[in-house]
């Protein structure tokens, strides 16, 4: 099985530092759904890991998180794309748990669910804890410089054997050629 692991929001959608808290503030980054429906079109099935603290913080509730994969999808299937899964953490960084990232818990599950070894897996993120995660369980981390990722690639301290492209698209195009 050929799978991508994609964080959501400044891969997929844009992000906001006030949290994404009902269907209407998903915005999809131009092209990021494109680039799913493309690795869709050649074998790949596409999973979402996405911490979701907001949850965990009474900003909104798990209907209106429904309600805006709901949006996510149904854009997505417009362009002949899906999603085979979504993962999400409602926790806070305050409940420690093992699942939020920069911890591996929703990766874990997603191995078991899928059966697949991480050594053949590419996790796409836009921050340090996305890299980090995907590096602890072995995985090709690759950076994109939307959302986060201009911030997180210009301080320079995520993994070094991350790969770096300017979007979900470009990163796309590159784990379908090999890499």
């Amino acid at each position: 099985m050929k799978l991508v692991i994609l964080d959501r929001d400044g891969v997929i959608n844009q992000d906001s530092a006030n949290y994404i808290k009902n269907p209407n503030e998903w915005i999809p980054i131009p092209n990021s759904l494109e680039a799913i429906s493309l690795l869709n079109q050649n074998g790949y099935s596409v999973v979402i890991a996405t911490n979701q603290s907001g949850v965990g913080r009474g900003l909104y509730g798990i209907e209106e998180l429904n309600n805006i994969h709901a949006k996510m999808i149904k854009m997505l299937a417009e362009l002949g794309g899906s999603i085979d899964a979504i993962f999400f953490c409602t926790h806070t960084e305050e409940d420690h748990c093992d699942c939020r990232k920069p911890e591996i818990g929703m990766l874990v599950e997603i191995k078991d669910r899928f059966s697949v070894s991480f050594e053949d897996i590419c996790g796409v993120g836009d921050s340090l804890r996305d890299l980090e995660a995907f590096e602890k369980v072995g995985m090709q981390p690759i950076l994109v410089k939307t959302g986060n990722g201009e911030n997180t690639f210009l301080e320079g301290k995520y993994p070094k054997q991350s790969l770096v492209f300017d979007d979900l698209f470009e990163a796309a195009s590159k784990i379908i050629e090999g890499i």
